[in-house]
């Protein structure tokens, strides 16, 4: 079932831990060498980090559908990665497909994307609010046009995947990444054969195939490198048995400061609070 091969594993790892091997020393240099505040050296490190993830999104297909299961993480994800996208391409979109979940959705930040020169495309129903499943018509245009980086946030079950049901016979595969995004502290994902469930299940509904794995495990704001380090052990396992790689491994950056271990999988994805309040 699963086709993708397990080289590409090997060389996530390897560009990830060169870049960590440049990151640690370019923090060490300024520190020790120019006598710079560990403070500032940290900040220009975080600099380096995110201009790294900039250059990251563009090895991946031009559109991008993530999905993941209740309380993934995937429309942080999503919201982030389409940023990062605008910093190196000039025409960028961003679909709300996620008909499931009425609390989170990136078309609440709608306002700050579009300030940002991301196009959102949405429920066809105007209103942040509405929670009617309605899906605009819009959805197609960034798929047929070819100078466009599209993002779709897709609910994160066989339901939430109905609503490919017109782009289906649209998207190519030469085209077309489908992520999927998880936390292992999550029912539903906590073990191997949950997320293959899943994966499975996404898969059936949908009629693709998934092509690469987002640990975004977390505790919210009590997220720690441990965290991060017991989702990848799980995402691993499913990764050996299915064959499709961890991607990316995200975070907030304001609460990992630390350089992850070598040994966790995937690309850094650092993130930003984008869709979660201050009190939450």
């Amino acid at each position: 079932m699963y086709t993708v091969g397990r080289k590409h594993r090997a060389k996530y790892v390897i560009n990830r831990e060169l870049r960590e091997y440049i990151l640690d020393n370019i923090t060490n240099k300024l520190s020790n060498t120019y006598k710079i505040n560990s403070f500032v050296a940290m900040f220009l490190k975080d600099i380096y980090q995110f201009a790294g993830v900039s250059k990251m999104v563009q090895n991946d297909k031009r559109i991008r559908i993530i999905t993941g299961h209740y309380g993934s993480g995937k429309t942080e994800f999503a919201v982030n990665y389409a940023i990062k996208l605008r910093e190196v391409f000039p025409k960028v979109a961003l679909s709300d497909l996620d008909i499931v979940n009425v609390y989170f959705r990136s078309r609440e930040r709608r306002e700050e994307l579009e300030n940002l020169g991301i196009q959102v495309i949405a429920s066809s129903i105007e209103g942040d609010s509405a929670d009617l499943p309605a899906v605009s018509a819009a959805i197609t245009t960034p798929v047929r046009d070819t100078s466009c980086q599209y993002v779709i946030d897709l609910g994160g079950n066989d339901v939430g995947t109905m609503v490919l049901g017109r782009l289906k016979p649209l998207l190519k595969p030469e085209e077309t990444d489908f992520f999927m995004v998880v936390n292992v502290y999550r029912p539903g994902t906590s073990t191997v054969e949950d997320i293959i469930a899943q994966m499975q299940s996404l898969e059936r509904s949908s009629g693709l195939k998934i092509t690469g794995l987002i640990n975004n495990t977390n505790l919210i704001r009590e997220t720690t490198v441990a965290t991060l380090q017991e989702g990848d052990v799980v995402l691993k396992k499913v990764s050996e048995v299915t064959g499709v790689p961890i991607k990316y491994v995200s975070y907030i950056n304001e609460l990992i400061k630390e350089t992850l271990p070598a040994s966790i999988n995937g690309e850094m994805f650092p993130l930003k609070f984008y869709m979660r309040k201050e009190w939450m």
